[in-house]
C-alpha cells in the first residue's frame, strides 16, 4: 500500500493541539509575536482543527480538498472575506511550519487562493470631532460635582485621550506605558511595539501635561489612602494600573469608556474606538503635510506597504494643492 505523501513516513502522528503549541511558540521566540497575536492565531486554528476531526483529518494528513472544503465551511458561516483570508493566512503559515519541521513533506495550502477583497480605508474621525471628545472629556475632569473617584477616572480618560491622539500608539501600547512615561521633562516617550521593538514617540504640550496632572491626582488618591489605613500602599510601575491579572487597564476597558465618552460628546459610539483614534491621529498628519514615512515610524509599522491605507489622504490633499496653487486652475 502506497504511503501518503503528506505526512511522515513513520511514527505516531502528532496531535494537532501540540503541532498548534509549537507552532504559536516558534511564533513568539522567532517572529516576537505577542499575546494578542498568538490568541488569535490559537483560535483560528483550534475552528480549523474541529473541522478536520470532524472529516476525519488533521494538520499530519489534510490534503488541500479538505482545506478548500473548510474554507467553504467559513462562508456557508457567514465569514465575511477579510475573516476566511485571516484564516487561509494562519493555515499557511502553519503548513510552512509543518514543512520545515519535517512535520510533513508537502503544504496542502500552497496552492489555495484566497477570496477577493480590496483593503477598506480605515474610519476616520474629523478634527473636530476629536476637539468635541478632547472638550468633553476635560470638562468631566474639572467638574465641581464628581466624587474623587469619578475625578479620577475622568482625569485617566482625558490623559488616555490626550496621549493617544498625541502619538497614534496601539491601544495595547498606550494601556501597558509606564509611570516613568509621566516625568515632566520628558518630550519622548520609549514605545515597546509589536515584536518587542521599540521606537520613540514624540509628545505635545496638551499630554505632558494631561500625565502630569493624572498623576498627581494618583499620588494625592494613594497618600489619602494611606492616611485612611494608617499603613503603606503597594506602588505599581504602570502608568493606568488596574486590580486586573495584568497589573493595568485593559484595552476593553479603555475601549468601553471611549464609546461612553462619544454618546457623550454626541457622536455615535460605533464610530468611534481607540484603533479609530489612531486612525484619525495618521490621517489628520498626512492632511497636514506629514511625510508618509515619517507616519510609518511613528505608527511603528515595520513595512511602508501597511502605512500605505492612509494614501488617499495625501492623494486628496496634493489634488486641492494643485487646484488651488496652480496658476491655471479655475478659480
Amino acid at each position: 500500500m502506497r504511503k501518503s505523501s503528506a505526512s511522515k513516513p513513520s511514527g505516531a502522528k502528532p496531535s494537532d493541539a501540540k503541532l498548534t503549541g509549537l507552532f504559536l511558540d516558534m511564533l513568539a521566540a522567532e517572529q516576537g509575536a505577542g499575546p494578542n497575536t498568538l490568541d488569535a492565531y490559537r483560535r483560528d486554528l483550534a475552528d480549523f482543527s474541529e473541522f478536520l476531526g470532524r472529516a476525519g483529518h488533521s494538520f499530519v494528513d489534510a490534503e488541500t480538498q479538505t482545506l478548500r472544503d473548510y474554507l467553504g465551511d467559513l462562508d456557508a458561516r457567514g465569514f465575511k472575506s477579510s475573516s476566511v483570508a485571516r484564516r487561509l493566512s494562519a493555515m499557511r503559515h502553519l503548513f510552512r511550519f509543518l514543512l520545515n519541521e519535517r512535520i510533513r513533506t508537502e503544504d496542502p495550502a500552497a496552492i489555495l487562493s484566497g477570496p477577493k477583497r480590496g483593503r477598506g480605508l480605515p474610519k476616520v474621525l474629523s478634527i473636530a470631532d476629536v476637539d468635541r471628545m478632547l472638550r468633553r472629556a476635560k470638562e468631566m475632569s474639572e467638574a465641581a460635582d464628581a466624587s474623587p473617584s469619578q475625578r479620577l477616572r475622568a482625569l485617566r480618560l482625558y490623559c488616555l485621550l490626550e496621549v493617544l491622539y498625541a502619538t497614534g500608539l496601539r491601544v495595547s501600547e498606550l494601556v501597558s506605558l509606564p509611570r516613568t512615561a509621566a516625568k515632566r521633562d520628558a518630550r519622548m516617550i520609549v514605545v515597546r511595539g509589536k515584536g518587542d521593538k521599540e521606537r520613540l514617540v514624540p509628545l505635545n504640550e496638551a499630554s505632558r501635561q494631561a500625565m502630569a496632572d493624572y498623576l498627581s491626582a494618583t499620588e494625592a488618591a494613594k497618600e489619602n489612602k494611606k492616611g485612611e489605613t494608617k499603613g503603606s500602599v503597594a506602588t505599581t510601575k504602570w502608568l493606568f494600573p488596574s486590580f486586573g491579572e495584568s497589573g493595568h487597564l485593559t484595552r476593553q476597558h479603555f475601549a468601553r469608556d471611549l464609546k461612553e465618552l462619544a454618546v457623550a460628546s454626541g457622536l455615535q459610539a460605533r464610530l468611534v474606538s481607540p484603533h479609530v483614534l489612531r486612525h484619525a491621529f495618521a490621517s489628520h498628519l498626512l492632511h497636514n503635510g506629514a511625510d508618509l514615512r515619517i507616519v510609518q515610524t511613528l505608527l511603528g509599522h515595520t513595512d511602508i506597504s501597511t502605512t500605505q491605507i492612509y494614501t488617499h489622504v495625501v492623494e486628496e490633499r496634493l489634488k486641492s494643492l494643485v487646484r488651488d496653487l496652480h496658476p491655471l486652475a479655475e478659480k
